[in-house]
C-alpha cells in the first residue's frame, strides 16, 4: 500500500512543480512543431515521439490544453497563442461529436481552461483582436452546445437512474465518463438545458447525477456482497445493460485485464470525477436539487454523502492496492504481477519483465485524492481529509521527478511510464523488454500540468483551482 509521507507541505513543492513546468515547456513546443493536422490527434509517444492512434480522437483536446495549462502557470504568451490557435482550428467538431462520451476531456481542457482564463482577466487584450466579451460569449456557447450534446446520449434505466453511454453503444455504461461529467456541470452553471421532444427541457444536473449514480451502482463495489469479487472501492470498466428493459447484464472490460479485477487508469477516473463533482455540488444552493429524485435520493446533502461515500471508498482501495509510492500498476489483477513478489509492500518497478505500470493512472488519481481530502477537512474531518491529502501530496512528488518526469529534451513526453491499451498491444515495448515502458500518453501529460497547476495555486494561496470557474 501506499506509504503516505506526512511530512510532504505544497509550499515546498513549489521548486519541483516550477521545474516540471520548465520541462513541460520545450515539450510542448516540440509537439506543436512535429504534429501534422492530417495524422489525427496525438495518443501515445513511440521511441520518445507523439503518434497518433485512429480510434476516437479523445486526445486533441489534451494536446491543446496542455499549452492553455501551460499559459495559466508561466504567463508566457507563446503557449496561449498555441492553445487559441488549436481550439479554434481543431476542436468545433468536438463540441458537436455525437458519437462518444468523451466531451468533459476534450471541451473542458480547451474551451474550459479558455474561458477561465478569459473570465479571470489572463487573456491580454491585443490577443483578442476586439471586444474580449464575445470571446467568452463564444466558448461559453461552446461548452453549453458539447454538454447538452454529451448529454444527449443517454440509456434510460429503472428507478429514475440512467447513463451517458460509451461509444461501444447503448448498453455501454464506461467507468471513464465520471470525469466527463464535468461538461454537463459547466453547461449546467452556464444556464444551458437538453431540448427534448415537443420542446421537453432535461436538467443536465439531473443527468449527471443519474449517471453518477448509476456509476456508483453498476461500476463500483462497496464490499457489500454483490459477488465474490465485490471488494470495496474496486471499480468495474464496463457495465452492460439489456437495452429493451434497462436490466444490468454483466461487467466487462476494454481496456483492463478482465472484468473482476480493476483497471486502475478506471478507477483514477472514478476517484478524481466523485471528488471533483463532490466540490461542484458544494458550490450549488439548496434549490438546485428541488424536485430531484434519483435512485433514491432526494436533497443536496443526500448526494453529496453518496458521492462522498463512493469517492472514499475508491480512494481507499486506491491506498491500499497501490505500491509504497504511488504509482500503479495498469491492473491489479495483471496475471504478471504474481512473478514481483510483495510488490505493494515496495515501489513500483517500471523496469521489471512481467507488467507494466501506468503513471497516467497516477497523475489523475493524485487530484481526486487532493481534493477529497480538502473537501473532508472543510467538514471537519481533519484527520481522514489529511490522509488523503497527504496521499496525494506523495504521488505527486513521485511523479515531479525522475524516473517519471522525462527532464531530457529529445523525449516529447513530460511523464514516463505510462500505457494505452495493454490488451490490444498497442504500447511500444522497446527492444530487450517484454513489457512496454519509457512512454507517455497526452492524457498522463496533461493531467500532470493541471495537478501541478492545481498545487501551485495552493502554494501560492492564490484561487481555488476548479474546472467550473
Amino acid at each position: 500500500m501506499i506509504e503516505i509521507n506526512n511530512s510532504l507541505r505544497v509550499e515546498e513543492m513549489l521548486p519541483e512543480i516550477d521545474n516540471l513546468f520548465k520541462v513541460s515547456a520545450g515539450k510542448i513546443l516540440a509537439i506543436d512543431k512535429s504534429w501534422k493536422p492530417g495524422s489525427g490527434a496525438p495518443v501515445y509517444t513511440v521511441s520518445g515521439k507523439y503518434t497518433s492512434r485512429g480510434w476516437t480522437e479523445w486526445t486533441q483536446g489534451f494536446q491543446f490544453g496542455s499549452a492553455l495549462l501551460q499559459y495559466a502557470a508561466t504567463g508566457d504568451p507563446v503557449f496561449l497563442e498555441i492553445g487559441l490557435a488549436g481550439t479554434l482550428e481543431h476542436m468545433a467538431g468536438h463540441v458537436s461529436h455525437v458519437g462518444v462520451h468523451d466531451h468533459g476531456f476534450n471541451n473542458i481542457s480547451t474551451y474550459g481552461n479558455l474561458l477561465a482564463l478569459l473570465k479571470q482577466g489572463g487573456v491580454p487584450s491585443a490577443v483578442l483582436k476586439g471586444d474580449g466579451v464575445w470571446a467568452q460569449r463564444f466558448c461559453e456557447l461552446a461548452l453549453k452546445v458539447s454538454g447538452a450534446v454529451q448529454a444527449s446520449r443517454w440509456t434510460s434505466l429503472p428507478d429514475n437512474l440512467g447513463f451517458i453511454y460509451s461509444f461501444n453503444g447503448p448498453h455501454s455504461l464506461f467507468v471513464d465518463t465520471m470525469r466527463s461529467l464535468r461538461v454537463l456541470a459547466v453547461a449546467y452553471n452556464l444556464g444551458q438545458v437538453l431540448m427534448g421532444e415537443q420542446d421537453r427541457a432535461i436538467s443536465l444536473l439531473q443527468r449527471l447525477l443519474q449517471h453518477a449514480e448509476s456509476t456508483a451502482r453498476y461500476n463500483i463495489c462497496f464490499g457489500e456482497g454483490g459477488d465474490i469479487y465485490d471488494i470495496r472501492g474496486r471499480t468495474i470498466h464496463e457495465a452492460i445493460f439489456n437495452v429493451k428493459n434497462g436490466s444490468f447484464r454483466s461487467p466487462a472490460s476494454q481496456q483492463g485485464y478482465s472484468p473482476f479485477s480493476t483497471w486502475t487508469r478506471g478507477l483514477a477516473w472514478a476517484l478524481t470525477g466523485y471528488s471533483e463533482e463532490l466540490e461542484f455540488l458544494e458550490s450549488l444552493p439548496e434549490k438546485a436539487f428541488t424536485g430531484m429524485q434519483i435512485g433514491g435520493l432526494a436533497g443536496k446533502n443526500a448526494f453529496l454523502k453518496r458521492f462522498c461515500n463512493t469517492a472514499r471508498a475508491v480512494a481507499d482501495f486506491y491506498l491500499e492496492y497501490t505500491p509504497g509510492d504511488g504509482i500503479p500498476y495498469w491492473d491489479t489483477g495483471a496475471p504478471g504481477l504474481a512473478k514481483l513478489g510483495s510488490y505493494l509492500e515496495k515501489p513500483a518497478d517500471p523496469f521489471n519483465s512481467y507488467e507494466p505500470v501506468d503513471s497516467s493512472a497516477a497523475c489523475i488519481a493524485a487530484q481526486g485524492l487532493l481534493r477529497l481530502g480538502r473537501h473532508l477537512q472543510a467538514k471537519g474531518e481533519g484527520k481522514a481529509g489529511e490522509r488523503y491529502f497527504q496521499a496525494g501530496l506523495t504521488v505527486a512528488h513521485t511523479l515531479f521527478r525522475p524516473p517519471y518526469l522525462a527532464e531530457t529534451p529529445d523525449h516529447q513526453g513530460l511523464i514516463l511510464h505510462s500505457v494505452y491499451h495493454r490488451p490490444k498491444g498497442w504500447d511500444y515495448i522497446p527492444d530487450g523488454s517484454s513489457i512496454p515502458y519509457g512512454e507517455a500518453t497526452m492524457w498522463g501529460d496533461y493531467h500532470a500540468r493541471e495537478l501541478a497547476l492545481y498545487l501551485m495555486r495552493l502554494g501560492e494561496q492564490e484561487s481555488y483551482y476548479t474546472f467550473w470557474n
